[in-house]
């Protein structure tokens, strides 16, 4: 099937509430809407009337401005809980408010909101976070820092560090290092390229960003840059998956968390997967972080992102854990059986459920496998 022949499919308003209001409800809440409040979140969507970017930023802004009011009040009292708790839900509304790309003034907007209101919660983390600016060296046009949130537990130095990015929608500002701290592992949240802060979009050769990662933790006497650890979520994944090949010197052990690697980027999955379970924007907001702005050029440039083609999959690869959902609707788990079936051999777990196997061991077994390859 050529490019040419695939249909954009626009889901209605209709679907788009009913598929977020299942993430945002029952006693887990998913992506995007970990610490909002459900009741909030259904007058939000009882407010739009179309799917108009700068319409969706207000309607979800709206909600974290009380929390913002709140939280501000627990910090002249002396509250430090409840000021951390309630800029937290602030950050969570603004991050929905963004959802899923910053591709719009409105949504640009709501992204800064989103990360002021989680470094004021920042303040009240322990291990405390530090947000730092590693220097990159570009090409012309990009940018010149790697913005970075460290967070390091008390006791013996160097720490093994892992570092985490997530995808296309999920930025350093939500990923979740707790795991590894109480493991006693430092832990670097940094953003793919294409997303959030990062200096790059994501293209052929984007992998050249963690160069400046790993030459940084090289120079922090605090850091073990012998003991590496990487995990991509999501899109996040593809990276982690590529890094576990081109700079396999460089690291311990890599995660594929739910990531791509080449059925994901042909056209005839982009068009199935506009069906799937991803609520919105899933192929345009991949041309986003791909440096793309339409449906169309993403299905004319994906291809030449395939893991496959390009030659990486049949090189020495460093350790690298494979999880996905066999019932992936976003990527196929076709590209994770891709992977066991060339160069070295592969951990992997996989679990009868959607996008990024999620169960309630699917982290603990993650985090215990990458602590685990940087103690030996």
């Amino acid at each position: 099937m050529s490019a040419r022949g695939i249909q954009r499919y626009i889901r209605p308003i209709e679907e788009v509430r009913k598929l977020m209001l299942e993430r945002a409800g029952g006693p887990r809440p998913r992506n995007p809407f970990e610490v909002t409040d459900y009741q909030e979140v259904e007058r939000a969507f009882a407010s739009l009337s179309s799917l108009d970017r700068d319409a969706w930023a207000e309607a979800f802004s709206r909600p974290a401005r009380p929390d913002e009011e709140r939280a501000a009040q627990a910090e002249a009292a002396g509250d430090s809980a409840s000021a951390k708790a309630h800029y937290l839900r602030a950050a969570n509304y603004y991050r929905v408010a963004r959802y899923p790309a910053p591709n719009s003034p409105g949504k640009r907007q709501a992204y800064e909101r989103c990360k002021e209101t989680y470094l004021k919660a920042a303040k009240y983390f322990d291990p405390p976070l530090e947000r730092i600016e590693l220097p990159f060296r570009g090409r012309p046009g990009e940018g010149r820092v790697v913005v970075g949130y460290l967070r390091r537990p008390p006791g013996r130095e160097p720490k093994e560090v892992v570092v985490i990015w997530g995808g296309i929608d999920s930025y350093k500002e939500e990923q979740r290092a707790d795991g590894y701290l109480a493991r006693n592992l430092a832990v670097l949240a940094i953003d793919m390229p294409g997303a959030g802060e990062a200096p790059i979009v994501g293209s052929e050769d984007a992998e050249r960003l963690w160069g400046a990662v790993f030459d940084w933790i090289a120079g922090r006497p605090d850091l073990d840059a012998r003991r590496v650890g990487l995990v991509g979520r999501s899109t996040g994944g593809y990276w982690a998956t590529k890094l576990a090949h081109t700079h396999r010197d460089r690291i311990r052990a890599a995660v594929n968390h739910g990531g791509c690697v080449h059925d994901a980027f042909t056209p005839e999955w982009i068009e199935k997967a506009q069906h799937g379970e991803y609520p919105l924007e899933l192929a345009e907001t991949l041309a986003f972080v791909f440096g793309r702005a339409t449906f169309e050029e993403w299905v004319e440039y994906a291809p030449r992102l395939s893991l496959l083609t390009q030659g990486i999959l049949d090189q020495p690869s460093a350790p690298l854990l494979c999880v996905n959902g066999m019932n992936d609707s976003i990527f196929p788990i076709s590209d994770h059986y891709l992977l066991l079936e060339h160069g070295q051999p592969k951990s992997a777990r996989f679990y009868p459920v959607g996008h990024m196997g999620f169960t309630p061991e699917t982290e603990p077994m993650i985090i215990n496998w990458v602590a685990t390859k940087l103690d030996t």
